[in-house]
């Protein structure tokens, strides 16, 4: 009797294992026993919301509760002394003097007033550039009242219909020379620290501009 697959060469069948186990079609008489199917159980209906707020009530996220709590994180390259370029507001171009870095993440800034008319104030850091030039500031002293609260809006009442535009006109004299003291007390010793160095004065009073084909961001500052 003639094998169903026969030796071509000692060794070597004439069909591989696969085409020879379907030609005896044994398959056909084999149980197949298979992993068991879970038995599907049936999903209860969900009824819809019968009440509908009539305004959307926002929730608070998580993550808005742990971003307050964050420190700001100075920027490269930015330390007490640091000229900084103010790239938006009233004093847009101006070269100002760093001092230091508030509570709330803002950064104390003069101009020295004296020197190009910027007075003490605070801006938030995106809108500055950072420059590799310096000033010695190590001998300033810098009024340790001077902090947020520092440049909080007075409120004065009105009076009669008119009290608006009228308390815009009006100036506090004793706040006004507050200011004046602690602008002419921190300036000082700015100020001297800058004649020392040549050329600074005149850097701090130029603009900061650019000309045509000029690209900020190719820019050594």
């Amino acid at each position: 009797m003639s094998s169903r697959n026969p030796m071509l060469i000692k060794g070597v069948r004439t069909y591989g294992r696969s085409k020879a186990y379907s030609r005896k079609q044994q398959w056909k008489h084999e149980k197949k026993e298979g992993p068991k199917k879970k038995e599907r159980t049936p999903k209860t209906s969900v009824l819809r919301q019968r009440y509908v707020p009539a305004e959307r009530v926002p929730k608070r996220l998580k993550s808005n509760l742990t971003i307050k709590k964050r420190k700001t994180v100075l920027k490269k390259g930015i330390q007490p002394g640091s000229v900084l370029i103010v790239l938006s507001g009233r004093f847009m171009g101006s070269r100002v003097v760093f001092l230091k870095q508030l509570d709330s993440g803002l950064l104390l800034v003069t101009g020295p007033y004296k020197v190009n008319g910027v007075p003490i104030r605070r801006i938030n850091q995106a809108y500055v550039i950072a420059t590799s030039t310096t000033v010695d500031i190590s001998g300033v002293k810098i009024p340790e009242h001077i902090d947020d609260k520092y440049f909080a809006r007075v409120k004065n009442a009105k009076e009669g219909e008119e009290g608006f535009f009228s308390n815009q006109e009006k100036i506090n004299p004793e706040w006004l020379a507050k200011r004046k003291e602690d602008q002419k007390a921190v300036d000082t010793g700015i100020v001297a620290a800058i004649e020392k160095v040549e050329l600074l004065d005149t850097y701090l009073k130029t603009k900061f501009t650019l000309k045509n084909g000029q690209a900020p961001h190719a820019m050594k500052f």
